[in-house]
């Protein structure tokens, strides 16, 4: 099964899969929900996920389908390639990790590794991973407070929108700054949005 929100993307992908005469796409879905319901009909041997997609994204769809069906096998593909992202993927039940831009050459492998039970995950994703390791983690507050940032750079709105004072988010700051080793909030928050700690849809 092929989820993907983009049709041509999808139509790009499938063709690839049916392209192989030992594959073929059985389903194709435009969004995380869709994906629950046609894994129910058709219970894929290998899934093809996107993340980020309306109605439920493809991290919330992997822990719904998984929850239900844990033998599932679901390969991520996505153009996001930030460690934070891929992490929040493979603990919901991904086997897999590919980037769009490799699609072409490592799909088809990524598929077949999926089916015997191996994994794959891209390699510039699993150094960024490695790389980020032994980082301390964001608190839930301080994504809060990097969400908000992104739309707001003042603090006193910040404070407001979260129903805390302004010394408190200066505070949150301070160590979202050190954890993120950012040089001021503009880098704070293209290294958030590059890791997958927020994006811009949140």
């Amino acid at each position: 099964m092929v989820v993907d929100d983009h049709p041509l993307v999808r139509a790009g992908i499938a063709a690839l899969v049916d392209a192989d005469d030992q594959m073929t796409v059985v389903a194709q879905a435009s969004n995380g929900r869709e994906a629950i319901d046609y894994f129910r009909l058709y219970q894929p041997d290998v899934t093809l996920m996107d993340l980020q997609m309306p109605i439920l994204d493809g991290v919330k769809a992997i822990t719904e389908i998984r929850q239900t069906w844990p033998e599932a096998r679901i390969v991520v593909l996505t153009t996001y390639d930030g460690d934070v992202q891929a992490l929040r993927a493979l603990k919901a039940g991904a086997c897999g990790y590919l980037l769009k831009t490799a699609i072409r050459k490592e799909l088809l492998a990524a598929v077949k590794d999926a089916h015997s039970g191996r994994s794959n995950v891209a390699a510039e994703v699993s150094r960024e991973i490695g790389e980020h390791a032994m980082d301390e983690t964001l608190s839930p507050r301080e994504i809060d407070v990097l969400r908000h940032l992104a739309s707001s750079s003042r603090n006193k709105t910040i404070a407001s929108n979260l129903g805390i004072s302004e010394g408190t988010v200066k505070a949150h700051m301070k160590s979202i700054l050190a954890k993120l080793r950012a040089r001021d909030r503009t880098d704070a928050i293209v290294i958030a949005l590059r890791r997958g700690i927020i994006n811009l849809a949140d």
